[in-house]
């Protein structure tokens, strides 16, 4: 009779495919939204600031719970958690399809970002259990391809569908995907009988980290809006502030901790996770600003901005699964370096368009970004999942999901707000949208903004290089004592 070990083997790229379309799905949500909500506003009578609660609720829900899962996840068995969390992404999906008003549609958002929370958690952990560690790189190589495709492709695809036909299909097209991604996880994921551990979920920790992040979330995203100084959002950030002290105050002693704390004391897991929160940051960073500066500054309709906003991740879906391959040859540590250098060469680049700036020229900068992005993300995937034992790749996954989600939020934040400093201290007043007939005001903001994520980036690539340099005079020194013994 065949092994089960030997079965996940043999459908090991078919399990892949399976995770990867829900991750692809899952990010596709996150971004795709986004073109649609003026529509949207207008089919729902509501307001723009009232809309905009269908993508934060998405976000700050996967957020706040992902860890959660995570934790689940190594308890009761990552692909149970996974399965879950396709039915409830697609239930979600299904209710938002035929809501008709404003909080049906939010409160059906919040469901389907519990689905996506649950299998983004589990996803990398399904990943590096069924894989060996020679082919683990270019696996989890392609997993990143899939979450940078769903959070690029989703603006013009989205675009593409509310031209054609409703909203509502926006969300009504994940329903036979994700029916088909269950039924798929049912015959070939890797089966777990009952509970994996004896442990049981940190109930008090689960919670104040639910707190904390919500109000993290609502303290970034609402506070560019309402201003960072205003009283709620000031009360939001401190009440964040306090959960989250209170958190590793409860994790520090409770005997089952949500989040174990010593994962971290692990120098290349904490260093790893700290880059590819860095990454999100700049990529963000980019994402948000490009379609203003194509639409607004060079006067390109929606349609061919669309066109120019994928050549991001295409260049993406080509580089990553490469770089994840090369780290199974070469090691996952060079190649981080090499990516972040690129991305912040990318990013100043970046800084340099104008108004007068050519299309080939920015199709060329965007290459060059893209290229230190796709060689980046793959290895340092790679890289954390395999410094944490196998009872822990489930928090592993959903850490590297959740700093993911902070990065990119992060990041959105600190552009715009950079960005609107500098219009305003170039115009001489207030500013907080793009000012007709003053393209140079934006080039002149953009350019603080690309030129602080390109910072961000080296910081990065400096840690790397520190890191990397000290681990190979270790090396050096234990070669050279073994050489003297002999």
């Amino acid at each position: 009779m065949e092994n089960i070990n030997d079965k996940i083997y043999k459908n090991r790229w078919l399990i892949l495919f399976n995770v990867v379309l829900m991750t692809f799905m899952s990010c596709l949500d996150s971004s795709i939204v986004n073109v649609a909500l003026p529509v949207m506003s207008k089919k729902l009578n509501v307001n723009m600031a009232s809309i905009e609660w269908v993508v934060t609720s998405y976000l700050i829900t996967i957020s706040s719970i992902i860890l959660i899962f995570g934790r689940l996840g190594d308890i009761k068995g990552k692909t149970k958690v996974f399965s879950f969390g396709i039915i409830m992404f697609t239930l979600g999906s299904l209710m938002c399809g035929l809501s008709n008003s404003l909080w049906l549609l939010v409160a059906a958002r919040i469901i389907q970002a519990i689905g996506a929370s649950a299998t983004m958690s589990t996803s990398q952990g399904i990943i590096t259990s069924v894989f060996p560690p020679n082919e683990r790189g270019k696996a989890l190589g392609m997993s990143g391809t899939a979450v940078a495709l769903g959070t690029m492709v989703g603006p013009p695809l989205g675009g593409f569908i509310v031209y054609l036909v409703s909203w509502k299909y926006i969300f009504l097209i994940n329903v036979p995907i994700g029916l088909i991604t269950f039924v798929m996880s049912y015959k070939i994921l890797p089966k777990s009988k009952g509970n994996i551990s004896n442990e049981r979920l940190d109930l008090k920790g689960a919670v104040l980290f639910t707190i904390a992040i919500v109000m993290m979330f609502v303290s970034i995203i609402k506070g560019q809006q309402l201003g960072y100084g205003n009283p709620i959002i000031l009360g939001s950030l401190l009440i964040a502030i306090i959960s989250f002290t209170a958190f590793i105050y409860v994790e520090k002693r409770v005997k089952e901790p949500m989040l174990e704390l010593s994962i971290f004391k692990n120098k290349l897991f904490s260093l790893s996770v700290f880059c590819g929160f860095i990454s999100f940051v700049a990529i963000s960073c980019s994402n948000i600003i490009q379609p203003f500066y194509l639409q607004d500054v060079m006067k390109l309709s929606s349609s061919v901005t669309g066109l120019f906003m994928m050549v991001s991740p295409l260049i993406l879906a080509f580089i990553a699964p490469i770089s994840g391959h090369m780290s199974d040859k070469i090691g996952s540590e060079v190649l981080t370096f090499i990516g972040l250098i690129a991305s912040s060469f990318g990013l100043m680049l970046m800084s340099t368009l104008n108004q007068n700036s050519s299309m080939i020229i920015l199709i060329i900068f965007m290459a060059v970004l893209s290229i230190g992005n796709g060689m980046f993300q793959s290895p340092n995937n790679s890289l954390i999942m395999s410094t944490v034992p196998k009872s822990k790749l489930g928090i592993a996954g959903s850490v590297n999901a959740l700093v993911r989600n902070l990065g990119m939020n992060f990041g959105i934040s600190l552009s715009t707000a950079l960005l609107y400093n500098r219009m305003s201290y170039k115009i001489g007043y207030q500013v907080a949208n793009f000012v007709p007939g003053r393209e140079d005001v934006f080039v002149y903001g953009m350019k603080y903004s690309y030129l602080a994520a390109s910072l961000i980036c080296a910081i990065g690539a400096i840690l790397t290089a520190m890191r990397l340099y000290t681990r190979k005079k270790s090396q050096k020194r234990v070669e050279d004592i073994v050489e003297k013994i002999s």
